[in-house]
């Protein structure tokens, strides 16, 4: 049990640090009215992947940690970073809750059905994004930042996050597709199921 949880804790870490880097490294940062900002990026991805392998809740708390702390880094985003943790450990729930409650992608073994699932899972904590995330920012800059250009930078916001979610989902799937075979010959692939202790799959 202590050795679960230790892997657990650690592909956490690891899921935390890996949302920084590609967060943090290689977006695309596109100014906006009122010294504020959007960004093209893959973080979410990370979210998204997370959840898949480790459940929802280690997979979104490492993602929403990781992004958290990016916004916590950068002088543009710093006053987001409350609202970053929030929706992305949404993302995390969410997608985990899809994967591994409906689903049960880590204990199906016909590969169509996990890919279809995962997409599923995907598409429906990035599209809790694709609304939360411009709708909550919006009235985040409004009311409690008090922005005027509030209203100016929602459409680029909308715009943004919808980029991507496409794009994350992608990846995320791909990613998760390849991985599984690697994890899974190693022992580290993740058997996540309701009614038991999660556990590593030998």
């Amino acid at each position: 049990m202590k050795n679960q949880t230790a892997q657990k804790i650690a592909l956490t870490g690891l899921t935390a640090a890996l949302s920084y880097v590609v967060f943090t490294f290689l977006q695309i940062k596109i100014p906006l009215p009122g010294g504020d900002a959007t960004s093209i990026h893959l973080g979410n991805a990370v979210c998204v992947l997370g959840a898949l392998l480790l459940g929802g809740f280690y997979g979104g708390l490492g993602g929403a940690v990781g992004m958290t702390i990016a916004d916590l880094t950068d002088p543009i985003y710093v006053v987001y970073a409350p609202k970053t943790f929030l929706l992305k450990f949404c993302i995390g729930l969410i997608s985990g809750f899809i994967a591994h409650k409906l689903g049960k992608i880590s204990l199906e073994t016909d590969r169509r059905k996990v890919t279809l699932w995962a997409a599923l899972a995907a598409a429906g904590g990035l599209l809790f994004n694709v609304v939360f995330d411009p709708l909550i920012g919006y009235l985040y800059k409004l009311v409690i930042l008090g922005k005027p250009a509030a209203e100016l930078t929602l459409a680029w916001n909308i715009a943004s996050t919808s980029i991507n979610a496409v794009t994350s989902a992608i990846v995320s799937v791909l990613i998760y597709s390849a991985l599984c075979p690697a994890l899974k010959k190693a022992g580290l692939f993740f058997t996540i199921d309701s009614r038991k202790t999660d556990a590593p799959q030998k």
